[in-house]
């Protein structure tokens, strides 16, 4: 595997079944970097314990650690990744294929991920009931993916 630096490693505070976690450590594994793996349990509550909020204001997941560098983004960690560390490239060079990925990775983040949060999957589910909620969330994601080469 790739060193992160010289002597450093990155850190990743992540949540094992946060999707936006899970696209990190896709990154990190594809780009074949070293990472430690800091688990932050969302069903417990630890994002919103005082030394998590110093490293992240916002207390989601993920948070990437590089040195001084503290991201907390799942987008942002991506693009500072592939910025960073250019082997093993996660997107294309052409300049259209390269926007069909930004624009996959745009309707995900700003369509469908803010309805997929775990607090408004909570709420949806005392709403309409457990068996209405997974067709709910089903046909957000069905929606958000229709005008994409993702279906």
């Amino acid at each position: 595997m790739a060193s992160a630096s010289v002597g450093k490693e990155l850190t990743l505070y992540s949540y094992w079944r946060s999707s936006c976690s899970h696209r990190v450590r896709i990154a990190l594994n594809l780009k074949g970097l070293k990472y430690e793996y800091k688990p932050v349990n969302l069903l417990k509550g630890e994002q919103s314990r005082p030394e998590f909020l110093q490293l992240n204001p916002v207390g989601c997941v993920p948070v990437l650690v590089d040195d001084h560098v503290v991201l907390y983004d799942s987008f942002a960690i991506i693009m500072y990744l592939e910025d960073k560390y250019p082997h093993n490239p996660l997107l294309p060079h052409d300049i259209y294929k390269r926007a069909i990925n930004f624009q996959a990775a745009s309707v995900v983040s700003s369509t469908i991920q803010p309805l997929h949060n775990l607090s408004l999957l909570n709420y949806i589910g005392e709403k309409v009931g457990p068996d209405e909620k997974l067709p709910w969330a089903q046909s957000i994601i069905r929606r958000g993916f229709k005008g994409t080469n993702l279906t």
